[in-house]
């Protein structure tokens, strides 16, 4: 069975995360964080893709990319070449990044500009820094650096177009919000009823559970990621013992 389709964006602009396998981190120091932005933006030479805004977290990433190619393709552009590099530097083999990265589509300006100041608030929230201008890892430096008539390298037309002056530009991105987007939205509970019917518009329960093993288990890791269920919750929606969905999600 194929792979769940992403939602396609209509303007080709996405908010994606990456996140740390068994939300493990991904930067253990500042030269790590500053390898990852040089092969976000040798990705982006090569890729031609726009770049809105982005916050390296401990064990996770957001990114705010207008797509030229295919969305994926640029992920893995991204990610590929920090993970050889990064397994190398620290002595470890296997997977950095969860398998499947997270997205959402951002269809207007409107909705842009909200999500990078969520974006931008990310350490605010996390109690990293009081404000969100003083986090070196996030694109919030490189809008004043633009404002300013200096050498950035944020995509940063589509914002100026909205904030004329930097002050209006900080004063929105500073400014108390409850909006939540990729994130909040991937750690919701989910109800049973609304579980099942996330597994049952892919496929039947029972054909489910007809598949394969391989099959099976790939696409109950996927729903496992995308939803955050329990394991106890998913064995209870697949009607499984506690074993079979431990063997898929590892």
């Amino acid at each position: 069975m194929a792979r769940i389709a992403r939602v396609r964006s209509k303007t080709g602009i996405y908010h994606i995360m990456l996140r740390g396998i068994d939300k493990r981190n991904i930067f253990l120091d500042d030269e790590d964080r500053m390898k990852f932005i040089e092969k976000l933006l040798k990705a982006r030479k090569t890729a031609g893709f726009k770049l809105y805004g982005y916050c390296l977290m401990d064990n996770h990433v957001h990114l705010l990319i207008g797509e030229q190619e295919e969305i994926g393709i640029s992920i893995k552009r991204i990610t590929v070449g920090y993970v050889q590099w990064h397994n190398n530097k620290h002595e470890r083999t296997g997977h950095l990044f969860q398998n499947r990265y997270m997205s959402e589509v951002v269809e207007t300006e409107e909705y842009l500009i909200n999500v990078l100041r969520y974006i931008h608030q990310n350490p605010v929230k996390a109690k990293i820094t009081n404000h969100a201008k003083d986090y070196p890892w996030s694109s919030y430096q490189q809008y004043i650096l633009a404002y300013n008539r200096q050498e950035a390298f944020v995509d940063d037309q589509l914002v100026k177009a909205y904030f004329e002056k930097d002050t209006d530009f900080e004063e929105f991105m500073n400014a108390s919000t409850k909006e939540e987007f990729l994130e909040y939205r991937t750690t919701q509970k989910y109800t049973d009823a609304r579980l099942r019917k996330i597994f049952e518009t892919e496929i039947h329960i029972d054909a489910l559970l007809e598949m394969g093993s391989e099959e099976r288990n790939k696409i109950i890791k996927e729903i496992y990621q995308r939803t955050g269920a329990s394991i106890r919750q998913l064995g209870r929606v697949l009607g499984v013992g506690k074993t079979i969905i431990e063997k898929a999600i590892k």
